[in-house]
């Protein structure tokens, strides 16, 4: 690594008396740091979907054709996830994670200002490809962060208190749009339609994203010892199995990385593979509920943008519950955990389906059912990935595992619905997803089941 991205150097540690107050206070300084710079990141995520049914409505794209463009923000956030995520855990997060975020920003304001920026599906698939790799540079830097400022007895609640972060930041988009919203009606009387204002979802969110990356740059710390602090497990006494500080504090190489501590991990592999179809879920119904609402449940702009945050919001009271459940009542077994929120996910969703025009109450409660009970099961695959990898590869694990999830599950969700809505219906669009919630069942079965195996073979070591 060069200039400003390589990890900053180790400082002689402090006076004992002063080690307590600056861990205090700097681990939630740099917690309040990856919480708002992610939130942050899905500002300009997926906006792009807020911004879809104002283009088919003006008649400039199809569904089919959005579809594609979208598709290429997860290909892109895939490989970037995984790749960027081995360069992150060679890098000093206080200036990797902003710089992703900046030039994500950019993108985003870029298309909403420049005409040309939306001329075309091609010129849009670019930009959103950009954009999508620029994303990859959020997860791995605030997964090495809290693997190195908390530590292993403290990560359960950390990260999942952290990862409502994404469903705060992917709330705010839907959010600015309705603003915009107000604001159209104030200036002209009229009622706002999506084709109006569709502009707005995109450059709005930018503007934000740019200024908190900036903001970010003045909150955000590398590890614990280029504070002049010693390591969290010496701080905490909480050393995981086989821990040695000579070693396990050693920054490892790429190779070291990618072929000893991921690619040779089995069960690491089976999370992976799960994650596939629980990404198929959360993005086929965020992806597509704006649009699906307006065309098929005769909901206004206001109205499924409103929904759209809803489905955001339900994920962090779902999120928390989910993290208590699996430590409290599934003791620990992630598998099983999600394997039970899924299921009702699966439920959930056919409700959703079902449910005849007219009833828009129950449209809004199935889409906050779906959004409280999806994200659990995102937040335990990611928690798992960084369980199953020594801390300075716990960014590549994580990107592992979103790898699969993005260039299979969420690739699916906007290319393949696209598709099958635009050419069968979208009763087409729900059995992809039916079949996918199902599926994913299945794999967490799998998952749950070569975990008790792992479990089993960690206590004979022991």
């Amino acid at each position: 690594m060069i200039g400003i991205f390589k990890p900053a150097p180790h400082l002689p540690e402090m006076a004992s008396e002063k080690v307590d107050s600056t861990y205090g206070r700097l681990r939630w300084q740099v917690f309040f740091g990856i919480f708002v710079g992610y939130a942050a990141y899905y500002f300009v995520r997926k906006n792009f979907s807020l911004a879809m049914p104002g283009m088919i409505e003006a008649g400039l794209y199809t569904k089919t054709e959005l579809g594609f463009a979208l598709a290429w923000v997860s290909v892109a956030y895939g490989l970037s996830k995984f790749l960027m995520g081995a360069v992150s855990d060679r890098s000093n997060p206080r200036y990797f994670l902003p710089a992703g975020l900046g030039l994500s920003g950019i993108i985003m304001i870029t298309m909403g200002t420049m005409p040309w920026a939306t001329s075309s599906v091609s010129i849009m698939a670019i930009l959103l490809f950009l954009n999508g790799w620029f994303q990859g540079m959020g997860w791995p830097p605030c997964g090495r962060t809290m693997v190195h400022w908390w530590s292993k007895t403290e990560r359960g609640t950390i990260v999942s208190i952290w990862n409502t972060a994404h469903n705060v930041g992917g709330a705010v988009p839907a959010l600015l749009v309705v603003l915009a919203g107000t604001m159209f009606l104030s200036t002209t009387g009229v009622q706002a339609e999506s084709k109006d204002i569709w502009h707005q979802a995109l450059y709005y969110p930018g503007i934000a994203a740019v200024c908190v990356a900036i903001f970010l740059v003045f909150v955000m710390r590398d590890t614990p010892q280029s504070c002049g602090l010693p390591p969290i497990e010496k701080y905490k006494n909480d050393y995981p199995d086989g821990y040695d500080e000579a070693t396990y504090e050693h920054e490892l190489s790429a190779k070291e990385i990618f072929f000893t501590y991921v690619f040779k991990n089995k069960l690491l592999w089976y999370i992976a593979i799960a994650n596939v179809f629980v990404y198929l879920i959360r993005y086929g119904v965020l992806d597509w509920s704006p649009t699906y609402l307006s065309e098929v449940k005769g909901f206004r702009f206001d109205e499924s943008s409103w929904a759209y945050a809803f489905y955001e919001l339900a994920a962090i009271p779902g999120t928390l519950f989910c993290g208590w459940m699996s430590d409290k009542v599934f003791h620990g077994k992630r598998g099983q955990t999600g394997l039970f929120f899924m299921s009702l996910v699966t439920v959930a969703i056919v409700v959703y389906w079902l449910n005849p025009k007219g009833n828009p109450g129950i449209d809004m409660l199935m889409l906050i059912i779906i959004g409280f009970l999806i994200y659990g099961p995102v937040m335990l695959i990611g928690l798992h990935a960084l369980e199953l990898a020594p801390k300075k590869a716990a960014g590549t694990a994580a990107g592992f595992t979103g790898l699969f999830g993005y260039l299979g599950g969420s690739v699916a969700a906007s290319a393949v619905i696209g598709w099958a809505t635009d050419t069968y219906g979208w009763d087409s669009g729900f059995y992809v997803m039916i079949g996918g919630s199902v599926t994913a069942c299945l794999l967490l079965f799998l998952t749950m089941l070569q975990e008790e195996k792992h479990k089993k073979n960690m206590n004979i070591i022991k």
